[in-house]
């Protein structure tokens, strides 16, 4: 079992048994990603892995993309642990005060690398990246925790955009074993 895969377990994250996921498909794991997120040690843990992966890979962004709500203590972590300041992307446009879909500053121009918990299909992933490119944001890579190896790499494949995760799906079900 890889550090992160126990790590997750470790405090409560993951999750066997019979679950229905957001898709709708059916699991035989879950992942709260929120009981990592807010578990100090799960999420320096995250972020210095990320942070690795990017120095492995050379990615080099200008900013680091949380989507609301799941990944934004994600992002932060990755912002805080490479020193890359970091934006956050609403699913909708907020109605009120500033009206603005996209806090924090991004320039037309900017590489951003879009952080994400758990990706499945990545149909809300898909949707933060064409907000991000609509303001002018470069996108070529997306790191997300879990890939639960369910679409998602190929979706975004199609627009242009490389899937590197912590972990696989296959293998958390090769940990429960």
């Amino acid at each position: 079992m890889s550090e992160i895969s126990k790590a997750l377990e470790e405090c409560g994250a993951l999750q066997y048994g019979e679950f229905t996921l957001a898709s709708g498909a059916k699991s035989d794991y879950y992942i709260n990603i929120k009981k990592a997120s807010t578990n100090p040690r799960v999420l320096y843990l995250i972020s210095q892995l990320m942070a690795e992966k990017m120095q492995t890979d050379n990615i080099r962004p200008d900013k680091i993309a949380g989507i609301v709500l799941g990944s934004i203590p994600l992002a932060a972590a990755l912002s805080m642990a490479t020193g890359i300041p970091f934006i956050m992307v609403r699913k909708e446009q907020k109605e009120h005060g500033t009206m603005k879909q996209i806090e924090g500053d991004l320039v037309p121009g900017d590489k951003v690398l879009v952080v994400e918990d758990v990706i499945t299909t990545a149909g809300s992933s898909v949707k933060a990246i064409a907000t991000l490119r609509e303001n002018g944001a470069v996108i070529t890579e997306i790191i997300a925790v879990v890939d639960r190896e369910g679409g998602g790499k190929e979706n975004l494949a199609e627009i242009g955009v490389s899937l590197l995760s912590l972990v696989k799906g296959s293998e958390i079900a090769k940990g429960k074993q």
